[in-house]
């Protein structure tokens, strides 16, 4: 595993991680080893974002902190709660503490935008009561306090499916919060959003998480975003941690680490520098290879 010197130190873990994963394998019914024996411990109020190529596990292993993948074997642990060895009752007690924020969003579409964040407080009313939408006037008050706070107070009453994908993303939020956790898991928060709202997203997880002392796993592609927001970040390849470290320490050894051979020595700013500028007339001896031809 390659891991480079973090800015100002090593890294250091708390004595009581908020989640830790104990040789988490997890192998599917077609042979397929989607995580070999991880291991990974993650502290309170630490946002870490989990990156690697398409097929690395990293979306398994998010799903299988909160079994919605069940391990093959190996250990989760919450805290001092063994979420592998719970019963599915113990288990829909324990999934309170954990808020799930989903690539796709997840949101009801005909549902009112407070009427999905409230469903984060469906582990905590009764069935009837979440059946007729009466919810406490404190959980509505907390869902006002939430909406605002993301940005959305204005839309509570607009259904799901008229928000932009910011919008919805941020609703995703809002519910996960509502739910009271103490550990976010959070699926490829800015896979369908552009540059700006992608990096609106992660600000505002970021900045969440350090407001409530939240800890956060965070599955993302776009490794420049893992950059600049995460405290930590931990690469998968093939089902294995390949590096954990600061970002800092994400240099071309540990890129290629991650994805494999690739000239990581320049930056995006100079792969765009370097390309032609739109509709730019090219010298003949320059065009095929312009073309990549």
């Amino acid at each position: 595993m390659i891991a480079g010197p973090p800015r100002g130190g090593p890294v250091r873990f708390l004595a009581d991680p908020m989640l830790r994963t104990i040789e988490l394998t997890k192998r599917y019914a077609t042979g397929d080893l989607a995580l070999d024996r991880v291991s990974l411990e993650v502290p309170r109020g630490q946002v870490l974002a989990l990156i690697g190529p398409s097929g690395a596990g990293k979306s398994t292993l998010i799903r299988c902190v909160n079994r919605l993948v069940e391990p093959t074997s190996g250990r989760v642990l919450l805290g001092d709660t063994d979420l592998t060895a719970l019963t599915r009752a113990e288990l829909r007690m324990a999934r309170r503490r954990i808020g799930m924020i989903f690539q796709e969003y997840a949101l009801i579409e005909r549902l009112t935008v407070m009427e999905n964040v409230l469903s984060g407080r469906l582990g905590y009313v009764g069935f009837w009561a979440s059946w007729f939408r009466r919810f406490p006037a404190a959980d509505l008050a907390r869902a006002f306090e939430t909406l605002e706070r993301v940005g959305l107070v204005e839309f509570v009453d607009k259904r799901a499916d008229a928000l932009s994908g910011g919008q919805r993303q941020r609703v995703g939020i809002a519910r996960a919060l509502l739910q009271n956790p103490e550990l976010l898991l959070v699926d490829e928060p800015t896979a369908s959003l552009d540059p700006k709202t992608s990096r609106q997203i992660m600000r505002l997880l970021v900045e969440l998480c350090g407001e409530r002392g939240l800890a956060a796993v965070i599955n993302i592609h776009d490794v420049v975003l893992a950059q600049e927001f995460a405290q930590r970040v931990v690469g998968l390849r093939g089902g294995r941690i390949v590096f954990d470290g600061p970002p800092g320490a994400l240099n071309a050894a540990a890129l290629t680490a991650i994805y494999g051979d690739e000239d990581w020595s320049r930056t995006a700013a100079e792969e765009a520098a370097a390309r032609p500028p739109r509709g730019a007339v090219l010298p003949d001896r320059d065009r095929m290879g312009a073309l990549g031809q």
